[in-house]
Protein backbone atom coordinates (compact mmCIF):
# COMPACT_ATOMS: atom_id res chain seq x y z
CA UNK A 1 0.00 0.00 0.00
CA UNK A 2 1.11 3.50 -0.72
CA UNK A 3 -0.75 5.27 2.04
CA UNK A 4 -0.23 3.53 5.33
CA UNK A 5 -1.55 4.94 8.56
CA UNK A 6 1.38 6.32 10.49
CA UNK A 7 1.75 5.08 14.06
CA UNK A 8 1.41 8.02 16.38
CA UNK A 9 3.93 8.25 19.21
CA UNK A 10 3.90 10.94 21.84
CA UNK A 11 6.46 11.74 24.48
CA UNK A 12 6.55 12.91 28.07
CA UNK A 13 9.40 14.02 30.31
CA UNK A 14 10.38 10.90 32.24
CA UNK A 15 12.52 12.93 34.65
CA UNK A 16 9.70 15.18 35.86
CA UNK A 17 6.52 13.17 35.16
CA UNK A 18 5.22 9.70 35.93
CA UNK A 19 2.29 7.88 34.31
CA UNK A 20 -0.67 7.47 36.68
CA UNK A 21 -4.22 6.13 36.54
CA UNK A 22 -6.69 8.06 38.70
CA UNK A 23 -9.53 5.75 39.73
CA UNK A 24 -12.70 6.81 41.52
CA UNK A 25 -13.70 4.60 44.43
CA UNK A 26 -17.36 5.59 44.11
CA UNK A 27 -18.00 5.38 40.38
CA UNK A 28 -15.09 3.25 39.18
CA UNK A 29 -14.19 5.84 36.54
CA UNK A 30 -10.54 5.72 35.47
CA UNK A 31 -8.50 8.48 33.86
CA UNK A 32 -4.96 8.05 32.55
CA UNK A 33 -2.50 10.89 32.69
CA UNK A 34 0.76 12.14 34.13
CA UNK A 35 1.65 13.40 37.60
CA UNK A 36 4.34 16.05 37.96
CA UNK A 37 6.89 14.71 40.44
CA UNK A 38 7.74 18.15 41.83
CA UNK A 39 4.28 19.67 42.29
CA UNK A 40 2.06 16.57 42.35
CA UNK A 41 -0.22 18.14 39.74
CA UNK A 42 -2.13 15.61 37.61
CA UNK A 43 -2.64 16.20 33.87
CA UNK A 44 -5.48 14.17 32.35
CA UNK A 45 -4.80 12.57 28.97
CA UNK A 46 -7.63 10.12 28.30
CA UNK A 47 -10.59 8.32 29.86
CA UNK A 48 -10.06 4.58 30.34
CA UNK A 49 -13.24 2.59 29.67
CA UNK A 50 -11.79 -0.73 28.52
CA UNK A 51 -8.49 -2.56 28.67
CA UNK A 52 -8.03 -1.57 25.02
CA UNK A 53 -8.02 2.09 26.04
CA UNK A 54 -5.26 1.39 28.54
CA UNK A 55 -3.23 -0.44 25.90
CA UNK A 56 -3.68 2.50 23.51
CA UNK A 57 -2.39 4.89 26.21
CA UNK A 58 0.64 2.67 26.79
CA UNK A 59 1.37 2.35 23.08
CA UNK A 60 1.04 6.10 22.44
CA UNK A 61 3.55 7.00 25.13
CA UNK A 62 5.81 3.92 25.08
CA UNK A 63 4.97 2.91 28.65
CA UNK A 64 5.89 -0.57 29.86
CA UNK A 65 3.73 -3.03 31.78
CA UNK A 66 4.72 -2.16 35.37
CA UNK A 67 5.34 1.58 34.95
CA UNK A 68 1.80 2.88 35.65
CA UNK A 69 0.64 3.36 39.23
CA UNK A 70 -3.00 3.66 40.30
CA UNK A 71 -4.20 6.35 42.71
CA UNK A 72 -7.63 6.39 44.35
Amino acid sequence: MFFRKKRETRTYDRKTQEPVIHASICTGEKVAGFRDLRTGRFTEIMLIRTSGDLEKFRRLYGIGEGEITTQY
